[in-house]
């Protein structure tokens, strides 16, 4: 018998690539999130357990013989605490795929003493990244500075990438965030541009130098890193900007968006600079393979970490990484 992974967001656009993935690596999910009737209808063939994060007693049902819980129901300031609290009152590993700053903040502070295994970000914004700074720091556990640059040829928001910015930027009274002097600094500076050389197939773009992401919370989580930058192209932040900019669209059979991405990272530390890369198409359907991808290794036996950590500090990054090749192209990764 297959084992069964419950789905939380399941008729979500992010949602529906993790069911897909999980079905595609051979295990049976279990959809659940607050609609009843459109998990039935959109997975008629899977068990359905519908249930709200105001529901503790659904949601302790959702999880009943289950081996493991994926979160993809954003806003995760709404939805993290009551579903990762409910995987651990069941005994199961958690993931989530937040981009959310201080909703990760919130998981990584809720589960400090936690044994159930569980990994926020698991997704291309937060987790990817970390995966590629760990890779390419090899036996290093520190740097001086750690810049990840996000080359997006579009952005393309969901209704729940929108949601959860707007609570984000409610929650931050519209301030901006930056991660400096090794802590989570709020401001109101206004935000530089700079030229960014990205790898090809993106080539040289015009970035927002400090478009701030989850990888400040991820990549320091476990490593000594005094100063994280993120960086975002121009176009993608213009069309997240813009109330108008149009969902994701479906441009193939796996109903993947003709959005490509190259996220490019340099590290700096005392004995030079590090480089590490990877491109690939739809930044929702590579979080699918990311957060599946670490349920199996999970449940494998194959975390290195107890209780709750990053993908960097859960997982073998360079192991982990080769397995995306199907999805993912990364180059330089491997630390000397």
């Amino acid at each position: 018998m297959t084992q069964r992974i419950a789905v939380y967001g399941a008729t979500g656009h992010t949602g529906r690539f993790v069911v897909a993935e999980l079905i595609r690596q051979g295990f049976t999910p279990v959809v659940s999130g607050r609609d009843a009737e459109a998990l039935k209808t959109l997975w008629p063939d899977f068990e359905a357990r519908p249930a709200t994060v105001d529901d503790s007693h659904a949601l302790d049902a959702a999880l009943i013989g289950v081996a493991a819980v994926i979160n993809t129901a954003g806003p995760f300031a709404l939805t993290g605490a009551a579903v990762s609290a409910a995987a651990v009152r069941a005994g199961i590993p958690y993931v989530d795929v937040a981009a959310e700053i201080e909703a990760n903040v919130d998981t990584f502070a809720a589960h400090r003493d936690a044994t159930t295994p569980i990994v926020p970000a698991m997704a291309f914004y937060g987790g990817l990244g970390d995966l590629l700074v760990t890779a390419a720091l090899g036996d290093r556990t520190s740097a001086d500075e750690v810049i990840v640059a996000y080359g997006l040829s579009s952005w393309h928001p969901t209704p729940g990438t929108r949601t959860a910015g707007k609570i984000s930027h409610d929650r931050r009274n519209g301030r901006r965030v930056r991660f400096a002097d090794g802590e989570l600094q709020y401001h109101e500076d206004q935000p530089s541009q700079e030229d960014w050389p990205f790898p090809e197939p993106l080539g040289t773009r015009r970035v927002i130098k400090e478009f701030t992401m989850a990888d400040v919370v991820t990549i320091p989580s476990h490593l000594d890193v005094p100063s994280i930058r993120t960086a975002m192209t121009l176009e993608a932040a213009g069309d997240l900007a813009q109330p108008d900019t149009p969902a994701p669209k479906a441009v193939d059979d796996e109903g993947r968006s003709d959005q490509t991405f190259v996220i490019d990272v340099l590290i700096r530390t005392p004995e030079g600079e590090l480089r590490a890369s990877a491109h690939g198409q739809d930044i929702y359907a590579i979080t699918a393979p990311l957060a599946v991808g670490a349920v199996r290794r999970l449940l494998a036996g194959e975390g290195r970490a107890t209780g709750v950590a990053s993908a960097g500090a859960m997982f073998d990054p360079a192991d982990f990484l080769n397995e995306l090749a199907p999805y993912l192209t990364v180059t330089s990764t491997n630390g000397s």
